[in-house]
């Protein structure tokens, strides 16, 4: 029987994404050795800030096109301390997200096994959200402009970019993602009595949306009103959609409030699979740990059972998750970011251990 190839484009990027990626792909083939049904391909690509040093761009001009002959792409992380942040941003995740069409980045948070939440008396039971964030449109839509540079009357805007289709989908999404969870919950956060115009129609596309899944409890919370809400009475929530700009404030928030922002995932998905999703761990470049072998490569393996989920292949989806929550409760195996001393390296061969079945 043969085994199903998975092609894998493997994007490092810059400081620390670099070194979670090699780790993460050393553990996807030791779980394609162990399941034994299934193998990736992976072709890495140095588009990076580097490469924008050295060549102008991030990544070539046809590099989206060059993506679609991928099944799933697996990033690290932009951005660089001599380079502005919006150059990065614009020149390689977004450059990739936009014209692959993956509006839903979905962001799971949970207190996985070994590690203490900042909340008092917070456990995993009381915290296991997933944050839905449209992806594609809001306030990243790119549009607006400057103008009159360096005059007393300079003008700049960016402009909010609500669509009906837009919000259609990514609400549809939502709750087809809260229908499938046990508790077939849906928090719909919004901004709607300061943003008068987009974020109403958002809240009314969401009404709309919420009669074709009568099964699913959801209710409606604005903005700074959910960073209480998620801070004080965490067990009242499931799954939460939110515009761009606030999934992605409040998902950075959800990490921390689950212990570290180095064990978050992330799934950039175009839920109609016309064109490959991209998987990566929250957290940043962090240059400040770059090349010290300490980077918590936690959040990419979880991101990597995320996108092995994605591509069919649940099994060794769970063995990887299993793998995980065994290496994270194990104190002595916490990164700096966690409060321990462990290295990615003792990380990374504990989880292959487990997946191998030393520790599992």
């Amino acid at each position: 029987m043969s085994k199903r190839t998975h092609k894998i484009a493997a994007i490092g990027g810059d400081g620390i994404g670099l070194e979670v990626v090699d780790a993460c792909l050393e553990v996807l083939h030791a779980l394609a050795e162990k399941d034994g049904g299934f193998d990736v391909a992976v072709e890495n690509f140095d588009w990076s800030t580097e490469r924008y040093k050295r060549t102008g761009s991030f990544m070539p001009q046809d590099g989206a096109d060059q993506l679609r002959a991928f099944d799933a792409i697996l990033f690290g992380a932009v951005g660089a301390p001599d380079v502005p942040d919006h150059l990065t941003l614009w020149g390689l995740r977004l450059a990739i997200c936009q014209p692959l069409d993956q509006y839903a980045n979905v962001r799971p948070t949970r207190v996985l096994p070994g590690i203490q939440s900042p909340l008092r008396h917070v456990n995993g039971g009381e915290l296991d959200w997933v944050i839905v964030r449209e992806n594609s449109e809001g306030e990243y839509a790119g549009q607006g402009g400057r103008s009159h540079p360096g005059l007393p009357l300079e003008i700049a805007t960016d402009v909010s970019i609500f669509t009906r289709a837009g919000i259609e989908r990514i609400m549809r999404f939502a709750f087809r993602l809260a229908q499938s969870r046990p508790r077939k919950l849906l928090t719909v956060v919004t901004k709607s009595n300061a943003q008068r115009h987009g974020m109403v129609l958002w809240d009314q596309i969401a009404a709309e949306v919420a009669a074709e899944f009568p099964d699913v409890t959801w209710d409606k919370m604005l903005v700074d009103a959910m960073t209480v809400r998620m801070t004080m009475n965490p067990a009242s929530l499931d799954t939460i959609v939110a515009t761009n700009l606030h999934a992605d404030i409040l998902s950075d928030l959800a990490a921390a409030l689950s212990g570290s922002i180095g064990v978050a995932p992330t799934a950039n998905l175009n839920p109609e699979r016309d064109t490959p999703s991209m998987f990566e761990p929250i957290h940043g470049s962090a240059f400040d740990i770059t090349g010290k072998g300490v980077a918590n490569p936690v959040a990419t393996f979880w991101t990597a059972a995320m996108m092995l989920d994605h591509l069919g292949e649940k099994p060794a989806a769970d063995r990887l998750m299993l793998a995980v929550e065994t290496v994270t409760a194990d104190t002595d195996l916490h990164t700096p970011d966690l409060g321990g001393t462990a290295t990615t390296r003792m990380v990374t061969d504990a989880v292959i251990g487990a997946i191998r079945g030393r520790n599992n």
